[in-house]
């Protein structure tokens, strides 16, 4: 057995397994501390809780067939811990419990046991927050109660212009989410507890949740905008208003051991959004909810170009991805563009589509997916130069043409694509439906050692969202407007007709 510590803080230390599965590990192993039996687990990143501070510890684990080595790991100094009660909280579930509380540097705020009703906590830096066991923040929902963030503000000369917020990639006016954090610094979020955003049908996703209402579009749980060191790590996080985890324009951001949740029908509830973020790791998640579960961003036309920062350097390993439209998404905003994404070592479940790339015309890649386990995915594989969506262009003739049409700053660029390692099982619609535009196809498409079979009894649906395509089922790979494709030990079973269609493909390797 191998593991490694991933993250630690004055009382916590969290570790992952190097060679023992995909999100649950191959078997049961057993956590030692200072050669003590600490617990048992199943989780390949697993939390280490109730540590003294600036202490030195001894780890070990065993399974039925190994042990592995002895790592040491040393927890950070604290220099107090602030209980919120002792300032006046209640947590009894009816008093507005709205508060934030600046401790001195290395220090924490513990929110102890309770349910604490909330609007939005701001974010200030050098701070670490606890929501211990059995801690549930539960957010109002009535929107005269929340500020409004301004989507620009000018500078006092009106030379310049400030971007305080976004909605799906435009710079308008937004509510305050949950947990905000403003250019803040060194921040963590940890613990077993949950911050709930009591979202419904009968409040914030009323009419899909669309439109603006009340002057503002919805807030997202935790909105992180022009962050920096900032790690959330162990809550579970429910019934959001819209997006979940948003950082914007933030670097360094680390999600390690949550849970996001919300119902399958709930509208716009993407589990995490990174737009225009830089090095960014997501570990040991899991999500289970009604839209992308991640989905990448870059901002559209006005924002991508006119600021010019892509995401990039995004790490996703050892997560759980169900239900919801895609399992990771790039797009569909992302008009700087996304770089240098690995997702490795996930399952996929249930999902509408797997690996999604969505974008237009009028939008601006490379990423590699490896060793992945899917299970009930309707479309595995799904790269869409064409994509509809509700925004005043998404059903005119110049997204939806098929026809070349002249290159410009409009036109999306993709790099290159590898999909390795990986098994999809029970799939409903299709094996893979990859368009890309005529005018600038898409670079590279690497398949390798992917087998990919389908379920007895599928679902039709539409194997992409764009213009002109039917319901299908049992489509195999489907494959347009590609310079150079790689298919090494591919394998579609269960298909009805061709396995493989390639058209306009400019270079195949087998």
């Amino acid at each position: 057995m191998e593991f490694k510590v991933i993250f630690k803080t004055s009382t916590k230390a969290v570790i992952e397994l190097t060679d023992g599965g995909i999100y649950y590990a191959d078997e049961p192993y057993r956590i030692y501390l200072n050669g003590e039996f600490y617990s048992e687990s199943r989780m390949v990143v697993t939390t280490i809780d109730g540590l003294e501070p600036e202490s030195e510890y001894e780890i070990r684990l065993t399974d039925s067939k190994s042990q592995s080595g002895t790592v040491t790991v040393r927890t950070d100094y604290e220099f107090v811990t602030l209980n919120v009660k002792r300032f006046g909280a209640k947590g009894d579930g009816g008093s507005d419990d709205t508060l934030f509380i600046a401790c001195p540097r290395d220090s924490r705020v513990l929110i102890p046991k309770g349910v604490y009703r909330i609007t939005c906590l701001f974010l200030k830096s050098d701070v670490t927050i606890e929501l211990a066991e059995g801690t549930v923040l539960s957010a109002f929902t009535e929107r005269e109660r929340f500020p409004i963030l301004p989507g620009l503000t000018e500078s006092w000369d009106e030379t310049d212009e400030y971007n305080l917020c976004t909605w799906e990639g435009n710079p308008v006016n937004m509510f305050a989410s949950i947990i905000t954090g403003i250019n803040v610094s060194n921040v963590v979020i940890t613990g077993q507890g949950v911050i709930d955003g009591n979202a419904g049908f009968e409040n914030w996703w009323e009419n899909d949740g669309r439109l603006p209402v009340g002057g503002a579009f919805r807030p997202r749980m935790i909105f992180l905008n022009h962050c920096e060191n900032i790690t959330v790590h162990g809550i579970t996080i429910r019934n959001s208003p819209a997006w979940n985890l948003h950082p914007y324009f933030s670097k360094h951001i680390r999600f390690i051991g949550m849970q996001v949740l919300n119902p399958k029908i709930s509208p716009n509830t993407d589990g995490m959004d990174p737009e225009s973020a830089d090095c960014l790791e997501v570990v040991g998640m899991m999500f289970s909810l009604g839209d992308d579960c991640i989905a990448v961003k870059a901002g559209k036309y006005y924002m991508g170009h006119g600021y010019k920062v892509p995401s990039q350097n995004i790490e996703i390993r050892q997560c759980y991805m169900r239900h919801g439209h895609g399992s990771v998404t790039l797009g569909s905003e992302m008009a700087a563009g996304v770089q240098n994404l690995v997702c490795r070592d996930c399952i996929f479940e249930d999902t509408d589509r797997g690996l999604r790339v969505k974008t237009r015309r009028g939008r601006g890649e490379d990423a590699v997916i490896d060793n992945i386990r899917m299970t009930g995915v309707l479309t595995p594989f799904v790269v869409n130069c064409y994509y509809w969506c509700c925004d005043p262009d998404g059903h005119s003739e110049y997204v939806r043409c098929k026809d070349p049409l002249p290159v410009d700053e409009r036109t999306p660029y993709i790099r290159q694509l590898v999909f390795r390692n990986i098994e999809a099982h029970d799939c409903h619609v299709a094996a893979s439906f990859i368009y890309g535009l005529p005018e600038a196809k898409i670079d590279e498409v690497t398949f390798e050692n992917v087998s990919i079979d389908f379920a007895e009894n599928p679902t039709p649906e539409y194997p992409a969202m764009m213009a002109d395509v039917d319901k299908c089922t049992r489509k195999g790979i489907y494959i347009n407007n590609v310079k150079r494709l790689t298919m090494k030990n591919v394998t579609v079973e269960g298909a009805e007709g061709e396995p493989v269609e390639l058209l306009n493909v400019d270079e195949l390797i087998r």
